[in-house]
């Protein structure tokens, strides 16, 4: 099946599950949730318990009925959607839309944190801001959970950044092409769910991704090399409509906010045991698992500081304020 065809087949089908359907007898109401991840991942995990927790505290009267791995929209397409009320509710990769306002890639920003307490600072810092930008679109943040810190995954082992050049680089969001650039590698756009078929395929030779990621796609059977980088440690965030939100009673508000204030919490636990426990998988699965070399350490560093300094002159005053509460709460 053709993209094209392939993508028109899911907007139609899109289209034909309502956002929110009739209240029948019970008064129930059921939102469809995209989600761009597997079932397996710990993402969708959570956002599955959300779901049930949701409807158990609303006693069944809110149902949200998650569509993992892209099923309903394509990963790109779920923001815009839930912004126009096709759906309810969605998880995104909040440096996805980096290319729409700069600060959704603050998170991505090479080198500016490389520790979950450093995560955790710069979300604090940045939260204001965020709730601001979507709130423009008509949009609220329910909750944000991290990914393990980014690695690099290679056919060989990468010494320097002179070893990227030339190479077809995976990438994800603009930060990740921003690298490839500044590295001479060949930038190569690649959502998750299809990096196994980029790499059998010989797309990509190269990707800068989390371990979970690493094992979600088997990539031990394209790759041989994990340098352990700790270069960045993204984000992904639950957003809802603000127009449908605010349409449901308030006790539902209230639940739906409960609900997501511990799904955070439980998220970004999970992210830090999910390190350490798929870093260990990639080892069983007989990939070398390295610290980057001090040579290819510095040369990311320098493109890290370069990446951070032409996010601070775009995202302006906000994004000045937001980097002096982060390295104030230090």
């Amino acid at each position: 099946m053709s993209f094209t065809r392939r993508t028109l087949g899911l907007g139609a089908a899109a289209l034909a599950l309502p956002a929110i359907l009739p209240r029948g007898a019970a008064g129930q109401t059921v939102w469809n949730m995209p989600t761009p991840y597997a079932d397996g991942n710990y993402h969708t995990q959570n956002i599955r318990a959300f779901a049930e927790a949701v409807a158990t505290a609303t006693n069944g009267g809110l149902r949200i009925t998650v569509h993992s791995n892209g099923s309903l929209f394509p990963h790109p397409q779920i923001k815009r959607n839930v912004r126009q009320g096709l759906a309810p509710i969605g998880e995104v990769l909040i440096s996805l839309h980096a290319n729409e306002a700069p600060i959704y890639g603050l998170d991505s920003v090479p080198f500016l944190v490389s520790n979950f307490a450093e995560a955790r600072r710069l979300y604090a810092a940045s939260k204001e801001a965020l709730e601001a930008r979507l709130a423009e679109e008509e949009l609220l943040l329910l909750f944000s959970v991290p990914w393990p810190p980014q690695g690099l995954f290679a056919r060989q082992l990468i010494t320097s950044v002179e070893d990227l050049r030339g190479n077809r680089f995976r990438t994800y969001n603009p930060g990740t092409a921003r690298i490839a650039a500044l590295a001479g590698a060949t930038p190569v756009q690649v959502e998750a769910a299809d990096l196994s078929t980029a790499f059998a395929t010989g797309r990509v030779q190269s990707t800068i991704t989390s371990a979970a990621t690493g094992v979600d796609t088997r990539i031990w059977e394209f790759t041989t090399h994990y340098h352990d980088l700790q270069a960045w440690i993204p984000r992904n965030m639950v957003i809802v409509n603000r127009r449908m939100f605010q349409g449901l009673p308030p006790a539902q508000q209230t639940a739906l906010r409960e609900a997501a204030a511990a799904a955070e919490t439980r998220g970004w636990e999970t992210a830090e045991r999910e390190t350490v426990a798929r870093t260990q998988i990639l080892r069983e699965n007989r990939m070398t698992v390295v610290e980057p070399s001090p040579t290819l350490r510095e040369g990311l560093r320098r493109i890290g500081a370069q990446i951070a300094q032409e996010w601070e002159a775009s995202a302006g005053e906000v994004g000045r304020q937001v980097l002096a509460r982060f390295r104030a709460s230090s």
